[in-house]
């Protein structure tokens, strides 16, 4: 989950207005009814004139592609994306599934839930958690702690860690507008990480990005190499970006940089 600021919400409502009309991209036609929608502008977000790798969709100035590392987790992430989300640079959700290749994304909308993450919800395989504060009253007969998590895993269940993947805002509209999610047991994340998300100005230090909420769930559930490699993959995000923003070349490694480098054992 990205913080809630005003940048976002400046973004939000540009991306809002400008969105291209790529039937691939599910956005010419309303989801729900299928009537098509006007023709939109080409997007044009800050930084849509800047260069970029098409592997790594960061500017070509400080390509990630050399520093991709994968890594194995026995929980997996699925991602519930608000579809704004998804032309944004900066959002760090992408980082997840660059890392742990079985990660699933989903695109949300209100009146048309996706097929496939319904069908996997009914899975018996898995055992879905939705990661989302408990600072409600209306919802606390559902809240769970990691050791409901450990106890999933030694009744034979996959741990799934379902992370609404947008702003603060975004994802409590998706939280409370998503009927599918309502049977699930909601499990906060606890963690006394502060941010180290340099890209957008949260509220709070304790508002952790997309990215940074995945590196802490696998970390307390025993995923740590994964989390580890998650966490040097942000790392080395954060500073490529950072630096392209600046138009500055790094000329050499950062640490987490080299750390991936010798995962990969290049």
């Amino acid at each position: 989950m990205q913080d809630d600021t005003l940048q976002d919400t400046v973004i939000e409502r540009d991306s809002a207005t400008e969105f291209s009309s790529d039937p691939e991209a599910g956005l010419s036609g309303d989801p729900a009814t299928g009537h098509p929608r006007p023709p939109r502008r080409e997007f044009k977000a800050r930084g849509s004139f800047v260069t970029r790798c098409e592997g790594c969709n960061l500017p070509a100035l400080n390509c990630l592609c050399p520093y991709r590392v994968s890594a194995e987790s026995e929980a997996k992430v699925w991602l519930l994306t608000h579809p704004l989300e998804h032309h944004k640079p900066t959002n760090t959700g992408r980082l997840i599934g660059d890392v742990l290749s079985d990660t699933e994304v989903f695109t949300w909308y209100r009146t048309a839930p996706d097929a496939r993450l319904l069908a996997l919800l009914d899975d018996e395989r898995f055992d879905p958690f939705v990661i989302f504060p408990d600072d409600q009253p209306d919802y606390a007969d559902r809240v769970v702690g990691m050791e409901r998590v450990a106890a999933g895993k030694r009744s034979g269940r996959v741990p799934v860690f379902i992370i609404l993947d947008g702003t603060w805002r975004q994802a409590r509209r998706i939280f409370r507008k998503s009927p599918y999610l309502e049977r699930l047991p909601v499990l906060p994340l606890a963690t006394e990480r502060l941010t180290r998300y340099r890209l957008r100005k949260p509220a709070s230090a304790a508002h952790l990005c997309t990215a940074e909420v995945a590196i802490e769930l696998l970390r307390q559930s025993g995923d740590r190499e994964a989390a580890e490699v998650l966490d040097d993959t942000f790392d080395a995000f954060n500073d490529s970006y950072a630096a392209s923003r600046r138009h500055h070349k790094l000329k050499a490694p950062t640490p987490a940089m080299r750390r991936l480098l010798e995962r990969a054992g290049r």
